[in-house]
């Protein structure tokens, strides 16, 4: 019996004026969306390869080592899968745009917009009247009249109008999927389509999730223009006012210094702060230099020194002791407030991630949140990848850097005149910084939290549309 409601409840769906508006704008918004993000990645792959070959024609002529610190530096190269998910990719400079500022201010959908918003939307409004348009035109006191139990009833009308979703995200799919393959410099690998069939299981979920709902919200009410307007109340405030306010109310619970702020304490340490030191520990050393070379109190011009220097060695000696004493009082206060300073920096870093978390927590309770975390981690376009980025780039930095002393030591032992900051030399064998994705079952394992907490999502709705009917 159970099968036939099902039935039925799809046949009427599919049948619904409903059901060809959404097919009709799934089938132009994914395929449309896709090959713009296929040809903007496609774009992206064409300027790095272009960016690499401009820089390796440069340090084989400017190889410098004032020049090299803004021109090497650790990137992360487009990812295959921006094509179909843009991540963390939508957050660019707006000079990257040769002034247009409307690609930031309206930003390209891509398939998490198209789930989170649309087929969430979409669900609410099959599932408004699931029961209270039943209870309207008298059919559902026939169907349990006729001896039905309510427990098939409910269920059924849950999967019916779930699976009937589908069919439209998922033939728009395919056809976004085409532009895709049509495309051979994309080079999807088998990661791609892992995450992507795994980003398709949580689509499920999510439908379902807002299906069961919609039907809950209808089954509380009795009319369906009163439903109808509750589950656009509830949409707003899951969708888009919770995921929105998360970080605004994680600042307000744990505020944090901003970064203008600390830099501008970081500059006072290593700046006015660090002469003050400097000073200080200068005159405490030059005390005791001056208490055992009396030479030093003498006032003698730079000419006497040199005339002094050149022909007694106790002056030399005097003189080389008092250099010394201020280049070691120096670096010192260095020393000192480089501590500080990176004390300051770090607290703040450790701050930030705090709010960071909160905020990340407090937004998972929108569904919209969660499944975008989830679509971000498994297509390495989201937060995650970007702290995978940083352990990338936090072994490459010191390997290079290991690797610029060496080549500055060399130099030195050759020519030690050589002005080896503005002198070319040859970085053919330096460390190259090569990005490869995280494995797809690292990512599904750090995804697996929001696939869970979707299923439970979709539980605890499922259970209350159960109980309401009931």
């Amino acid at each position: 019996m159970i099968r036939t409601i099902i039935r039925k409840e799809i046949l009427a769906n599919i049948l619904s004026f409903r059901f060809v508006v959404t097919l009709a704008l799934l089938l132009v918004v994914v395929p449309v969306t896709t090959f713009v993000l296929t040809s903007d990645y496609l774009k992206k792959v064409s300027d790095a390869s272009l960016r690499q070959a401009e820089t390796e024609t440069y340090l084989r002529s400017y190889a410098h080592f004032n020049r090299i610190g803004n021109i090497l530096r650790a990137a992360m190269p487009p990812l295959p899968s921006e094509a179909l998910v843009r991540g963390l990719s939508a957050d660019v400079n707006l000079s990257e745009f040769d002034n247009d500022p409307l690609p930031v201010m309206f930003p390209l959908v891509d398939l998490v917009f198209v789930v989170t918003i649309l087929m969430s939307l979409v669900a609410l409004i099959f599932a408004y009247d699931a029961v209270s348009g039943e209870k309207e035109e008298g059919t559902l006191k026939l169907m349990l009249g006729n001896g039905l139990a309510r427990p098939q009833v409910i269920l059924a009308k849950i999967a019916g109008g779930g699976l009937t979703l589908l069919v439209p995200y998922v033939m728009s799919l395919i056809v976004g999927l085409l532009v895709i393959l049509v495309h051979p410099g994309v080079g999807w690998g088998a990661a791609n389509w892992g995450a992507l069939g795994l980003i398709t299981v949580g689509t499920i979920l999510y439908v379902f999730l807002f299906y069961a709902l919609g039907v809950f919200i209808s089954a509380r009410h009795h009319s369906s223009s009163a439903s109808i307007m509750t589950s656009l109340l509830v949409w707003v405030l899951i969708v888009l006012v919770v995921p929105s306010l998360s970080p605004y109310i994680a600042a307000f619970l744990s505020p944090t210094p901003s970064r203008i702020q600390v830099e501008r304490e970081a500059e006072r340490l290593g700046d006015t702060e660090r002469d003050d030191l400097g000073r200080k520990l200068e005159a405490e050393r030059m005390r005791d230099v001056r208490a055992k070379y009396p030479i030093l109190a003498e006032k003698l011009s730079e000419s006497d020194k040199k005339r002094l220097i050149e022909r007694d060695p106790a002056a030399r000696q005097a003189f080389e002791a008092a250099t010394k004493a201020r280049q070691d009082a120096w670096d010192e206060a260095n020393r000192v407030q480089g501590e500080k300073i990176t004390a300051v920096r770090s607290a703040a870093t450790r701050k930030e991630a705090s709010q960071t978390a909160l905020a990340r927590t407090i937004s998972m309770v929108s569904p919209l949140a969660v499944f975008t975390y989830m679509a971000t981690d498994l297509s390495s376009t989201g937060m995650r990848n970007g702290a995978y980025f940083e352990q990338l780039k936090g072994v490459w930095d010191p390997a290079f850097a290991d690797y610029e002393r060496k080549k500055i030591a060399e130099l030195q032992a050759k020519d030690p005149a050589t002005d080896w900051w503005n002198t070319a030399v040859d970085m053919s064998d330096r460390p190259r910084f090569e990005y490869r994705e995280e494995g797809l079952g690292a990512r599904v394992q750090a995804a697996l939290p929001e696939f869970v907490l979707l299923f439970g999502y979709g539980l605890v709705f499922l259970v209350l549309a159960y109980v309401s009917f009931l």
